[in-house]
């Protein structure tokens, strides 16, 4: 099978111990630019990243992470997303951002990576985003909007329960087989 559709049917989010083992910032920049090749609506590039390999700036927003998640990656990539009008005074900061997580996601696992994408917890009512802004000095027009551990997985990833294919996919129309 080809790699790049043998990484997607294989990539599954991982929430287990990663090895100590730290992830250069060679493979961080690759991982920053496959976010930023993603497609944005009307090219308004929404989307911006901050790779973190301090290990005492990790300490620092672990700390504001109720409950803790991901606490042993080596690394981690926080996507920050801008609510820009593009088009009819729409704004895809959505769409861009999705694209760009799974556009690093993909690329984490082809370099050997883990990692799971934590929106809901840090963007839900207690606002961890806004205490994660705070410790990287994130400017006011700016959104945290996730958080991805970056790291070399302790165990292997175990995959989800997927419906069947003919269950949620057809040719030509609606439930045909």
């Amino acid at each position: 099978m080809n790699k790049v559709i043998d990484t997607i049917l294989n990539r599954h989010s991982y929430r287990g111990t990663y090895r100590p083992d730290p992830v250069p910032e060679e493979d961080l920049k690759i991982l920053l630019e496959a976010g930023l090749a993603a497609p944005s609506g009307c090219n308004k590039q929404t989307v911006s990243l901050i790779a973190v390999n301090d290990p005492e700036l990790l300490k620092r927003i672990h700390e504001v992470i109720t409950p803790d998640v991901a606490e042993t990656a080596p690394a981690a990539i926080i996507i920050l997303s801008q609510k820009i009008i593009a088009y009819r005074d729409r704004c895809f900061a959505v769409q861009d951002y999705s694209a760009a997580i799974e556009n690093i996601l993909l690329a984490a696992v082809s370099l050997g990576y883990e990692s799971c994408w934590y929106e809901g917890h840090i963007t839900d009512t207690d606002r961890i985003n806004d205490k994660m802004s705070e410790i990287l000095h994130v400017p006011s027009e700016y959104e945290i909007v996730c958080f991805l551990p970056i790291g070399i997985a302790e165990s292997t990833p175990v995959p989800p329960k997927k419906k069947a294919f003919e269950e949620r996919a057809w040719f030509n129309r609606f439930g045909n087989r």
